[in-house]
Formats: structure tokens, sequence, C-alpha cells
């Protein structure tokens, strides 16, 4: 197995989507344990994915918010001013992310939902990534079960909680 230090950090975006109200969208993975349970079970997130080769991250964002969620109706909002990375629990590396990475180097973007809540559909892209979502409250996204990237839902908390309900 290779060296952990030797595997690189994968380039990814991810997307705060803020309802006009501030609340933000949080979406429960499928291939996490206590999927299609309650939707207090489960580890959720927001959506977040690989940029591809020679992609800009705006592009990127959008793209996965559309393959992740099936919804276009959203505007960026703000662009986090650094990339955040993150190392993978000793136990997902070699398995998560392909086996071929040590974890993720991300930019996050604020996005703004301009539509109805219809317009969210999980299964336009199959396999779906997400079973369930719900609209949070920001303040309370780093409570949810996100598991080991709760370090990164408590900063983006506090980075991007002067745009919650700036989205109107």
């Amino acid at each position: 197995m290779t060296e952990t230090a030797n595997l690189p950090y994968r380039p990814n975006v991810g997307a705060m989507i803020f309802h006009p109200d501030g609340r933000v969208f949080i979406a429960r993975r499928t291939d996490m344990p206590g999927a299609g349970g309650p939707l207090s079970d489960g580890t959720w997130q927001c959506p977040q994915g690989g940029i591809d080769e020679g992609e800009d991250p705006a592009k990127a964002v959008l793209r996965e918010v559309w393959e992740e969620t099936g919804t276009q109706a959203v505007r960026i909002l703000a662009e986090h001013p650094e990339w955040i990375t993150y190392d993978l629990p000793d136990h997902l590396i070699g398995k998560a992310l392909g086996g071929r990475y040590r974890g993720q180097t991300q930019k996050w973007f604020a996005l703004a939902f301009t539509g109805q809540d219809a317009d969210i559909r999980l299964d336009t892209h199959l396999p779906a990534e997400f079973d369930a979502w719900m609209w949070v409250d920001l303040k309370t996204l780093p409570e949810r079960n996100v598991g080991f990237k709760k370090p990164i839902y408590e900063r983006l908390a506090r980075d991007f909680a002067g745009l919650a309900g700036l989205s109107r």
C-alpha cells in the first residue's frame, strides 16, 4: 500500500446552498451507515464533488449541484477565499475516493436557491449519491452527523454566516 504522505489530494468543489429564508441544504449519503432509515440516521453533507481536469471551479460546482440534486435553480453568491484541505480518516485511506487520494482540497461556494423544493430531484443521475434531503439552520449544520468533515462545516458556518438570508 502506498504511504499516505505520498498520495495526492483530490481537487474538489463544495456547495452550500442557501434557501431564501437563510437555511442551508443538506442531504444524506447513500453509501454511509444509516442510509435508508429515519431522517436523523446516516451521514449528511452539502453537495460536493471532483473537479474535472482543466475545469473551472465555478463551473464544476454548478455541474456537481445539477448531478447530485437534479436542480439548476441556483446562482453563485460567493466563493470562499481559500482552498480547504482535509485528510481522510485512516480507515478510509486506500478505500474512499477510489483509493488514490489522501483527502481532498476543496473550493467552497455559497449558492442561492432560486427555485421551489419540487425542483430538487435526487434521482436524476444514477446511482444517486443522496437518498434524503432537508433545509437546516446554518448554525446547527456542524451539529448534524457530518462525520469526519465536522471541522470543515464549523468553518463554513462561520465564514458564510453573513450570507444567510441574502439569497432573496
